[in-house]
C-alpha cells in the first residue's frame, strides 16, 4: 500500500512554483541595464506577477508590462541609439516649435514635453493604458507641490509614464488630475516596496549610480547638478534597504555613465553585462532558501 501523506505534510515546493516580482529604478540612459534583468528572466521562462518602476524605469515596465520581451526592448533600443539621424529628426519634431516657444525664457529649460516624447520614441507595443496590460503595473511619480510619490496602477499609462519620467529641467512638469508631476525618482529611486508582500522574491534594480571623476578637482556644473540628485537618491535607497530590503537587491556597472548618454546605448549594455550572472545566482540563492525553509 502506498504511503499517505499525514494531514500536517507539507508539498515542498518547487522553482515553478514560485512568483516574481520587479522594480525597475531611475537612472536615466543608465536604465539601459534593466535589458539584461529583462531578457535573462526571459531566458529562465520566469514571467514577473507584478512589476514597478520609476523615471526610465518606469518606461522600462511598461514595456515589460505590455508583453515585449527583452530581446525585443533591446533591439529596439539600439536600433534607435544607432541612428543619430532619425532619433534627432523624432527629437525635433516633438519639440516646442514656432518663434514664440524659440525665444520664451523657459524654452532653454525644462522646455520639452514629456507626453510628446514618449509618443515619439516609444515602440509602438506599448499599451496605452494600464487596463491593457498583461502584469499589474505600479508606476511611480513625485507630485511637486504635494511633496510626496504618487503611484499609478489604473488609467492612461503614457500619461503616468511621462510624469514618471519628467526629470527636472528637461522636461515641464506633467499635470494630471489637477496635480504636478515630476521624476519618480526623485521620491523613490527603486519603487520595490510596492512589490513587497506580491511574490515570493522581489527584485529591486538601482542604476541610479553614483558621483565619479577626479577627486582632485571640481565637478562641472551640469556633473555637480545630477552627481548631488545620485547622491540624495542613494540616501534615499539608503534607508528603504536599512528598514525593509526586497530579496535580491542588484547595482549594475553603470556609474560613468550620465543621465542624457542615450546614444551610448551599447557601451552601457556591456558595461553591465555582469548583472546577468549575478541575478542567476541571486535567484538560485533566493529560491533555494525558500524551498529549503
Amino acid at each position: 500500500m502506498a504511503d499517505m501523506k499525514k494531514p500536517s505534510d507539507k508539498a515542498t515546493p518547487s522553482t515553478n512554483d514560485l512568483t516574481v516580482a520587479v522594480a525597475f529604478g531611475g537612472g536615466g540612459a543608465r536604465g539601459y541595464a534593466h535589458i539584461h534583468i529583462i531578457e535573462v528572466l526571459d531566458e529562465m521562462g520566469i514571467k514577473p506577477v507584478a512589476v514597478s518602476g520609476a523615471s526610465i524605469g518606469a518606461i522600462m515596465g511598461a514595456a515589460v508590462a505590455s508583453g515585449i520581451s527583452g530581446k525585443e526592448i533591446r533591439e529596439y533600443s539600439l536600433e534607435l541609439a544607432g541612428n543619430r539621424t532619425g532619433a534627432l529628426t523624432r527629437y525635433v519634431k516633438a519639440r516646442p516649435s514656432g518663434f514664440k516657444n524659440m525665444f520664451n525664457s523657459e524654452f532653454s529649460i525644462g522646455q520639452l514635453d514629456a507626453r510628446t516624447m514618449l509618443k515619439a520614441f516609444l515602440p509602438e507595443q506599448i499599451k496605452k493604458t494600464f487596463a491593457e496590460l498583461e502584469i499589474p503595473l505600479s508606476v511611480s511619480a513625485t507630485d511637486y507641490y504635494g511633496f510626496k510619490e504618487t503611484v499609478y496602477t489604473d488609467g492612461d499609462l503614457i500619461d503616468a509614464v511621462a510624469a514618471s519620467a519628467s526629470i527636472p529641467a528637461v522636461f515641464r512638469p506633467v499635470q494630471i488630475n489637477g496635480r504636478y508631476m515630476v521624476d519618480g525618482g526623485i521620491y523613490n529611486p527603486v519603487p520595490f516596496d510596492h512589490l513587497i508582500g506580491r511574490a515570493d522574491i522581489v527584485i529591486g534594480i538601482d542604476v541610479v549610480g553614483t558621483p565619479i571623476g577626479d577627486a582632485t578637482k571640481a565637478p562641472k556644473a551640469i556633473d555637480s547638478i545630477y552627481g548631488a540628485s545620485q547622491l540624495m537618491m542613494q540616501s534615499i535607497l539608503s534607508h528603504k534597504l536599512a528598514m525593509s530590503p526586497p530579496d535580491i537587491f542588484l547595482r549594475p556597472n553603470i556609474s560613468k555613465y550620465r543621465v542624457q548618454d542615450f546614444f551610448k546605448a551599447q557601451n552601457i549594455i556591456d558595461d553591465s553585462i555582469g548583472v546577468r550572472e549575478e541575478l542567476k545566482r541571486s535567484l538560485d540563492a533566493a529560491m533555494n532558501k525558500i524551498i529549503k525553509s
